[in-house]
């Protein structure tokens, strides 16, 4: 075929809120290089996100909007079904997502150049090289503080006698995984972060596969930045950085990878606060609380004193206890905090009014406030905000950790001291300012992540794709 060719990129994330806004932002920063998309969404999270459009544009599978064009494969659950039950769901995709993305890449015939699979969907990437064309894998966290490193290393963890063949704990230590790289708990692998033991194989097994297949990948890039992670990026030169992954088209009314509807009128809000004033909190798309924990969190805010903008997710809290506000606390604040259902969280976190995050410590979140020099207070809930928390308080120094009680609670008088702490720290706010600057210059003009993001838009324009066979 021409290398003259338009290149048309199959993207493929992980069906989860987390992995589907840096895989869109990644191909918006695509469009702009010149490449074609054509992004997959699981049906369940295709009709979530378009119910979530207020311009009530009427949306079909296929459809193009905003120069991606959108499909759905199904994920093999019913839509009562619950899909933060990563081990169903993952057994699930398993089932009926290879041989649907087989049918979708070969009856479109030759129309995709390349395809690019978020490492936790890394099994797909044999499929897409079986039928020509050129491979690429994206791991949508950080390099080291985030999980890769730890299932990378897995083959390594058995050897040593960490963890077995199951990846069951064998060991309870700290282990350095690289040097360079922060200690972790052993206690603390991904996999480990679920209840029940059945979960935690099933999950074990899915990395060791994506883990193998990642060899499949003709290129790695990650959303990172060469200054954030050096150590790591040295140890692995294979995986380019190209993050903070942002672009032009965030402003657009229409944000494509959001499945709960945006409350924009808060920026509104924000707009009427001081500069440096406002507590930010925002938990991701899968913490849950119980009511104890809820309500000492609303009553920590509440003793700051200071304005504060919650993000209460319509499934924040858990199933088996409906959790409510403290008595009298949305009378009491009502003049200085806003609770929404979701935020626009990319404006939020730009606005001038924001003083601080308190943040789950998830990938998304991490970079985002990072990006514009906002200091954490740290609330990790499971997996990679873990490490996330560590790189944010021990090695970067932007942020502090909440500290549990002897029950297991992060108490409101916790809440309302390290706030204060946070926002006195001056080391704190001068190192989140600095991260901010190192950020932005990774994506301008002679940048490492611009670089970076040039060669592999480059990489996607060699079109060395063969013909695809049509299903007889």
């Amino acid at each position: 075929m021409s290398s003259a060719r338009t290149p048309h990129a199959l993207i493929l994330p992980y069906p989860a809120q987390g992995h589907i806004v840096p895989m869109m932002e990644l191909s918006y920063r695509l469009i702009e290089r010149g490449v074609r998309i054509t992004f997959i969404n699981t049906h369940f999270n295709h009709n979530r996100i378009f119910a979530t459009k207020a311009s009530g544009q009427a949306t079909f599978i296929g459809e193009e909007i905003d120069g991606i064009n959108f499909v759905a494969i199904p994920d093999g659950l019913e839509p009562e079904d619950d899909r933060h039950d990563f081990g169903g769901l993952t057994q699930s995709l398993m089932k009926v997502m290879p041989t649907l993305l087989e049918e979708l890449i070969r009856d479109n015939g030759g129309e995709f150049t390349c395809f690019v699979a978020d490492i936790n969907m890394a099994w797909a990437l044999k499929i897409g090289k079986n039928l020509g064309l050129r491979t690429a894998a994206f791991w949508p966290a950080a390099a080291a503080a985030g999980l890769l490193d730890a299932i990378f290393s897995i083959p390594e963890l058995i050897q040593n006698g960490v963890i077995d063949e199951h990846g069951a704990l064998m060991k309870k230590e700290v282990i350095q995984l690289n040097p360079g790289i922060t200690p972790l708990d052993s206690a603390n692998l991904p996999w480990h972060c679920f209840d029940d033991a059945y979960t935690k194989v099933i999950i074990f097994n899915y990395l060791i596969t994506n883990n193998q297949a990642t060899s499949n990948a003709e290129m790695m890039i990650c959303n990172s930045f060469e200054e954030l992670e050096k150590p790591i990026f040295s140890k692995i030169p294979h995986i380019l950085p190209v993050g903070p992954l942002d672009s032009k088209f965030e402003s657009r009314d229409l944000n494509l990878c959001q499945l709960w509807p945006e409350d924009k009128q808060c920026i509104a809000w924000l707009d009427k606060q001081s500069t440096n004033s406002v507590i930010y909190v925002a938990f991701g798309s899968i913490t849950i609380f119980n009511n104890k924990q809820f309500q000492e969190l609303a009553l920590g805010l509440e003793l700051t004193g200071r304005p504060f903008l919650w993000v209460v997710r319509p499934d924040l809290t858990n199933k088996t206890v409906n959790c409510t506000f403290p008595l009298g606390f949305e009378e009491r604040v009502a003049n200085r905090g806003r609770m929404v259902g979701w935020s626009p969280q990319h404006k939020v976190l730009k606005h001038p009014a924001i003083a601080c995050f308190v943040s789950h410590c998830g990938w998304n979140s991490t970079i985002e406030g990072l990006r514009n020099g906002v200091p954490f207070l740290c609330f990790p809930y499971f997996c990679d905000q873990l490490f996330n928390q560590k790189y944010i308080t021990d090695v970067w120094r932007i942020g502090l950790s909440l500290t549990r009680d002897e029950n297991g609670l992060i108490s409101k008088e916790e809440v309302r001291s390290k706030v204060e702490e946070l926002l006195k720290d001056t080391n704190i706010i001068t190192k989140s300012l600095s991260l901010k600057q190192l950020a932005s210059s990774s994506v301008m003009e002679g940048g490492s992540s611009l670089k970076n993001l040039n060669k592999f838009a480059e990489f996607l324009r060699e079109n060395q794709v063969k013909e695809v066979q049509k299903l007889v």
